[in-house]
């Protein structure tokens, strides 16, 4: 069971831990945030633009909680224009193959109807990222096209109802 939280200003501590914890992690198939990311300043800065974006109606960031609340990922809602928006997501290692991305897309799909009124999301993945590309299959997501992403192959999906 996951359970979603908006992206809040006293998440700053979890999160930056949960980053610095999966690093190594993530970079094996996203490109790295950089070093300055991960230090309190520049973190502290990044999170405080996060939190200006999604106060203006640009994104919608939210944490992924256990059932123990810890922090297991993140997921995102970014460039909301009219009633779309790009999603993204990242799982921690330690929750990685056990359905926790897969719950997660689904809830934040329902969160985008309901409490953003949007009506379509589209994602993209490399093509050799089958875990994320399962991810988006499970949740009524459809490819639509071929892409670059970072320089490698991928795809782009689309999901236009979010209410099923």
């Amino acid at each position: 069971m996951v359970t979603l939280e908006r992206l809040r200003a006293d998440h700053a501590d979890a999160v930056l831990t949960f980053e610095r914890e999966n690093r190594e992690y993530f970079a094996r198939t996203v490109p790295d945030r950089g070093d300055a990311y991960f230090t309190p300043a520049g973190f502290a800065a990044r999170h405080e633009a996060l939190l200006a974006e999604q106060d203006a109606g640009i994104c919608h960031f939210h944490v992924v909680l256990d059932g123990d609340g810890s922090l297991v990922g993140r997921v995102n809602l970014v460039d909301v224009a009219d009633t779309s928006a790009e999603l993204g997501y990242r799982i921690g290692e330690r929750a990685a193959g056990k359905g926790v991305a897969t719950a997660a897309v689904a809830e934040v799909c329902r969160v985008a109807a309901t409490a953003y009124g949007l009506t379509s999301l589209v994602a993209v993945t490399t093509l050799d990222n089958l875990a994320s590309r399962a991810v988006l299959e499970r949740n009524a997501f459809t490819a639509v096209g071929d892409i670059t992403v970072d320089g490698h192959p991928g795809i782009r999906y689309l999901r236009s109802s979010l209410r099923h």
